[in-house]
């Protein structure tokens, strides 16, 4: 009956410290959509027209202030060193 107890007092603390992990990573996940979405907003107002020079430029402003916040970026928007340089990859 003791053991019981223990585990049922157990499980309660486990349980009243999972929404607390939970809601911190919540709250961090939300700061850095937030700043990410700064980040974009910048980059439109510097660069407004929808021409291709335009859009380049904008997504360029975007990945040089997501790299100045250490924030995450699309890998994609940028090709590879190796791609840009022509170099072939080795075989």
């Amino acid at each position: 009956m003791m053991t019981r107890k223990l585990c049922y007092a157990l499980l309660l603390m486990v349980a009243a410290t999972l929404p607390a992990a939970a809601d911190q990573s919540w709250k961090q996940s939300s700061a850095v959509w937030q700043q990410m979405d700064k980040c974009t907003q910048a980059a439109l107002k510097a660069s407004p027209d929808y021409t291709r020079e335009g859009n380049a430029k904008r997504e360029a402003a975007r990945q040089k202030c997501l790299r100045n916040s250490n924030l995450p970026g699309d890998a994609s928007a940028f090709p590879p060193a190796q791609a840009a340089s022509g170099a072939k990859p080795p075989q």
